[in-house]
């Protein structure tokens, strides 16, 4: 059950969202292993509902820069207020765990920190050198902040080449007021291309999540702003909203229309499409690396 867009009252989620929970025992073994490290992810701190399925397949999105954000978006669980200093040993922890994980594919993100000078870029480039001498075969993706668009924090994120960017747009530009208040559409889109710009190579990713109160057409619109700054690959999600505090859900999406929404990314160029209501920025990230990228 899930609470209705009215904010009133409860209605059943349609069926194509039911999720059959997993195996409880590689969960908390994740979990441990996690809390042995003293290590935050998005799947916990963001309430993500998939965050059972990648435990059990041993799979997490770690969360570098504290816990706590200094942004606080309508649709976003990640506690909002006054951050903790950055831990220094956090990039030597992160690396540690991925290597304990077995993953080959890394996905790294972190709460948004408007307090530093460099929104905490030069964390990010120490967390993926790390990851680069702890696991040197592994495909390391990032998904940042918009470092308030700043070139010189990008340029040092680009310095220590992770294989993907990703900065999600997350919704349409008519919506930004109401879901994105402290974030700027085009200043998102010119992260992704400013990206591009300091290294060709590596490769861009955006997503979005529908359900807020977005036209198709709209939709369509950020794909082809996105095509326009060479972003590669693009994420489709439905939203669920985490607590009734938060942004409500306008609509379920049924499954056919991130079908034609995937059709349609691919017409217009990007190497890679996931789309599906329960697609995340991070969930099953791997199959671009192993399906586009080669990686095995």
């Amino acid at each position: 059950m899930v609470t209705s867009p009215s904010g009133t009252g409860t209605r059943r989620m349609p069926p194509w969202l039911h999720k059959r929970l997993p195996a409880s025992g590689d969960i908390e073994a994740t979990r441990r292993l996690l809390a042995d490290l003293h290590l935050n992810t998005v799947c916990q701190s963001a309430r993500c509902p998939n965050q059972g399925e990648c435990f059990a397949s041993r799979t997490a999105t770690f969360m570098i820069l504290g816990n706590t954000c200094t942004r606080n978006c309508r649709f976003c669980a990640v506690e909002y207020g006054q951050p903790e200093a950055i831990d220094e040993d956090e990039p030597r922890r992160v690396a540690e765990a991925a290597r304990r994980l077995g993953l080959k594919h890394i996905v790294v993100t972190s709460v948004t920190r408007d307090d530093l000078p460099d929104g905490g870029a030069g964390h990010f480039a120490a967390t993926i050198t790390a990851l680069r001498q702890a696991l040197p075969g592994a495909y390391i993706e990032v998904l940042t902040p918009d470092f308030r668009g700043s070139r010189a924090a990008l340029a040092a994120v680009a310095r220590a080449r992770p294989d993907i960017f990703n900065h999600n747009v997350e919704t349409v530009p008519r919506l930004y007021p109401d879901v994105r208040p402290q974030a700027d559409y085009r200043r998102s889109l010119d992260v992704l291309k400013q990206m591009k710009e300091l290294d060709a190579t590596i490769y861009t990713k955006s997503g979005l999540m529908v359900g807020v109160g977005e036209s198709r057409e709209e939709v369509l619109a950020v794909m082809a702003d996105l095509r326009a700054v060479n972003c590669d690959i693009l994420t489709i999600g439905q939203y669920l909203r985490p607590s009734p505090r938060h942004l409500e859900i306008k609509e379920y999406v049924p499954p056919e229309t991130f079908t034609w929404y995937a059709q349609k990314g691919r017409e217009m160029g990007f190497l890679y499409v996931a789309a599906g209501p329960y697609v995340r920025s991070s969930y099953h990230a791997a199959e671009f690396s192993v399906k586009i990228a080669g990686v095995k």
